[in-house]
């Protein structure tokens, strides 16, 4: 499905059906609409209060593993001298996961609907993370607002709300007293409130893959490149944040903070899930290389067809 929806944005690109501004209102479409409405609709239907509480050892797992692994991708782009245009796009490629529209479905296929409370725990840390630190070091690393600074004269970058509070922020912000105060609002809200919620966030998937197509397109497909910034972030991607997460796990074990099997299973198998999907519209948004970007997601979406399998063996004999 992924391969087939990118497949139909590159071909509608290569036939001229899109102007060259049709892709920045695109990524306008999924950061401002789309996603807040998904990021909501996700948070009052899937989330409890209680469940968050009872799964809390796997929540700080989580928080640790990515917060790790972006300080070890910080010291291997520092240590590479990789460039401002990359750097960003790169971290967060290492660490950030397509949980929602990637990782869903393979842990079901994987494990069954039993696994989908552990799922939640991944998926609201990963988004979370995503919306707020990663935004903001992308919003601070955008190589252009450093030059606009120093044209100005000014010797630190200042932050607008839209970089602190970014638009999908908003999706999760407006949630949580939902989930304090309403917990059944997916059921109490308005039908038509309800599907247009699910409606819009269903962009979210096609939109982004369309996007992503679209690049390709720009870039060419046979150009897309496996460098050693791109083979970087595969290791990371796939050898690293499992392995990080197996040791987290394996040293709360040690400390007497057992994880059941599945919820241990599931949180390695999301942590070596592809890259999130609107990686290259937070590139193209702040700046940043967008055909390395492009090339991180679709590397990532094809290759983890083989990673997945490999280490579901692991964990099995191990």
């Amino acid at each position: 499905m992924l391969i087939i929806l990118m497949a139909i944005g590159y071909y509608m690109q290569g036939i001229n059906w899109f102007d060259d501004k049709f892709a920045k209102a695109l990524s306008n479409i999924i950061l401002k609409v789309a996603l807040p409405c998904a990021i909501f609709s996700d948070m009052i239907s899937k989330f409890k209060i209680d469940d968050m509480i009872t799964l809390a050892p796997g929540i700080v797992y989580v928080i640790l593993s990515i917060f790790i692994g972006y300080f070890i991708s910080w010291l291997v782009v520092k240590a590479l001298h990789v460039s401002k245009e990359r750097r960003i796009v790169m971290m967060a490629g290492f660490n950030i996961t397509n949980t929602a529209f990637i990782g869903l479905p393979l842990n079901v296929a994987l494990f069954g609907a039993i696994s989908l409370p552990y799922l939640i725990v991944y998926y609201l840390v990963n988004t979370v993370i995503l919306w707020t630190f990663t935004l903001w070091t992308f919003s601070i690393g955008d190589p252009t607002l450093s030059t606009q600074a120093v044209d100005k004269g000014e010797r630190h970058m200042k932050l607008n709300w839209q970089h602190i509070i970014p638009a999908p922020l908003w999706g999760f912000i407006v949630a949580i007293p939902f989930m304090i105060w309403w917990p059944d609002a997916d059921h109490a809200l308005p039908t038509f409130i309800l599907q247009t919620l699910h409606g819009l966030g269903a962009l979210v998937t096609p939109l982004a893959l369309f996007y992503i197509g679209i690049m390709l397109r720009k870039f060419g497909l046979r150009n897309m490149s496996f460098g050693r910034d791109n083979i970087i972030v595969l290791i990371g991607r796939f050898i690293v944040a499992p392995a990080l997460m197996v040791g987290i796990i394996w040293v709360g074990s040690g400390f007497g903070i057992d994880l059941v099997r599945l919820f241990s299973h599931t949180l390695v198998i999301q942590a070596a899930t592809p890259a999130f999907a609107v990686l290259p519209i937070l590139a193209d948004q702040y700046h940043c290389d967008v055909k390395f970007a492009t090339d991180i997601v679709v590397s990532t979406s094809t290759l983890f067809v083989i990673v997945v399998p490999i280490i579901m063996w692991l964990l099995t004999v191990y």
